[in-house]
């Protein structure tokens, strides 16, 4: 099966997509490694991307689309893709259902991670991690503790620039405004799950597990 992982910045896509890889063997299909693996590549494809990102312009779809037809064509990982950060709109689902139908696949399941946005800021806001292993704290959920690595005696703890409640709030206003209606476009397909993500990252992904164990018994 493909699953696409939905929910709004700061809700846990990438944990659980790390759960679905290590014990579903799925495999995750995430635009911005896409566009990373890409550059490394050196094709003529990596050039043009390279000159619209070095000049501040966004990634067109039509390049975003190839390469996602590109790993489609990918036999070894056919049927159980996990999308990342894609679709976020109503035109990149639509385009997404017509390139998985050209290579006889489809969605299968998308869950649909749901937190409350208070816990989502002070998530993102709070997020610290050491400036030498990279272990990541939270200061509101998670605070600072020593570092297992004797390195780390000389840490900082960094904060990422857009790590703050401003930011957040204008990330989050995008999602309401232009991906959440994608889970209207999914719900007509009678495909989506909800998933109580405010718990313990164990506690969701055994509830992501039991969805999945349904689905294939």
């Amino acid at each position: 099966m493909n699953i696409i992982i939905f929910g709004p910045p700061g809700a846990g896509k990438g944990t659980q997509s790390s759960f679905l890889i290590n014990n579903f063997n799925f495999f995750q299909l995430s635009t911005g490694d896409l566009l990373r693996n890409e550059l490394k590549s050196g094709s003529k494809l990596a050039s043009e991307i390279e000159v619209l990102m070095n000049s501040g312009k966004l990634v067109s779809d039509d390049i975003i689309n190839n390469l996602i037809e590109k790993k489609l064509e990918d036999k070894s990982i056919e049927n159980r893709i996990i999308f990342d950060g894609f679709p976020r709109n109503i035109d990149q689902a639509k385009t997404l259902d017509n390139l998985l139908e050209k290579h006889s696949q489809s969605i299968s399941l998308v869950l649909n991670l749901k937190v409350d946005y208070s816990i989502l800021t002070k998530r993102i806001s709070g997020r610290l991690s050491c400036s030498v292993c990279k272990k990541t704290f939270n200061e509101f959920f998670d605070p600072p503790t020593t570092c297992e690595d004797p390195n780390c005696k000389s840490r900082t703890l960094v904060k990422r620039s857009d790590d703050n409640e401003d930011t957040v709030s204008k990330r989050l206003k995008t999602y309401d405004e232009s991906t959440l209606p994608i889970l209207d476009y999914y719900s007509a397909k009678n495909i989506v799950s909800d998933v109580d993500a405010m718990g313990q990252i164990a506690m969701v992904s055994d509830q992501i597990s039991n969805i999945i164990k349904d689905l294939k018994s």
